[in-house]
């Protein structure tokens, strides 16, 4: 499985992206526009977070999904039995934030959300016209404004080796949103798997951005775009004592944009959420 390494500021950038996303469902973007500085700052900063007693009082909140999701309530994925092997924050730009925390993490969200919209127009321009004409709306606008989208920091802990059988920092699985920003995570991991089942990592260089399909951007070009299942291993050796710090955007649009004929924004997140057992109100 080819998932391309693409210079953000090559001429071909946008078609060799595109073509990327299509075959794969990955691509990687390397001098791009995110600060490096900002990023390592937010990683720093969450770590110390998440490894103090400073979380308690930020637990999430059933109704709204904001706040912090302690390992005994993290995700199961779907079709899977055991929990996922992380706690993570879930960042919104009208949610509870630690003050400490907040300025960089809200600085760092709407920085990528511009990067996110651009990446989109590379998309949209590249769609045939019986796709780009059945789309609602531009897919660039579809997240203009929206409530919705989502900064999540996660910290996969140190494994201890009593782990269940069979789990796994994060399980295979899609994606839910639009597309996924992730700039490189404090150590590698990330796997993706091809049409016959087999498993690659995705290439990993620090200062690198990984941008994925999610299931919504499937549903909205009928499938020209596929949602690709991925997970996080396990490290083993020395790796397995060091904690992992990774940082996803999940781009949504706002819950009434219409996605197809099945769904809006809105039904099929609530669809997903029932299925990973974190339903919203």
């Amino acid at each position: 499985m080819n998932v391309q390494t693409v210079d953000y500021c090559a001429h071909d950038a946008p078609g060799r992206f595109v073509q990327s996303l299509r075959e794969t469902g990955f691509a990687v973007l390397v001098r791009h526009p995110l600060p490096p500085w900002l990023i390592n700052g937010i990683y720093r900063d969450w770590l110390q977070f998440f490894e103090s007693g400073e979380k308690e009082p930020w637990r999430f909140s059933r109704d709204t999904q904001d706040g912090w999701f302690p390992p005994d309530v993290s995700e199961t994925a779907k079709g899977r039995s055991q929990r996922d092997l992380k706690e993570f924050y879930h960042v919104y730009t009208w949610g509870r934030i630690p003050p400490e925390l907040r300025t960089d993490a809200l600085s760092y969200h709407g920085t990528a959300n511009a990067l996110a919209a651009e990446l989109l127009g590379w998309i949209e321009a590249a769609l045939p016209t019986e796709v780009s004409g059945k789309l609602s709306e531009p897919l660039s606008t579809m997240i203009d404004r929206s409530p919705n989208t989502l900064l999540r920091v996660l910290r996969y802990p140190p494994l201890s080796g009593d782990e269940p059988a069979g789990a796994l920092r994060a399980a295979e699985h899609e994606d839910i949103n639009l597309i996924t920003l992730l700039p490189s995570a404090t150590g590698p991991g990330l796997e993706v798997r091809d049409r016959q089942g087999n498993w690659h990592a995705v290439p990993y260089e620090t200062g690198a951005l990984v941008v994925n399909v999610g299931d919504m951007l499937q549903e909205a070009t009928q499938g020209w775009l596929p949602s690709t299942p991925h997970r996080v291993v396990n490290p083993t050796g020395a790796d397995a004592a060091e904690s992992r710090i990774s940082l996803p955007l999940f781009l949504h649009p706002r819950d009434e944009v219409v996605l197809s004929e099945r769904h809006t924004a809105r039904t099929y997140l609530d669809e997903r959420l029932r299925e990973l057992g974190i339903k919203r109100a």
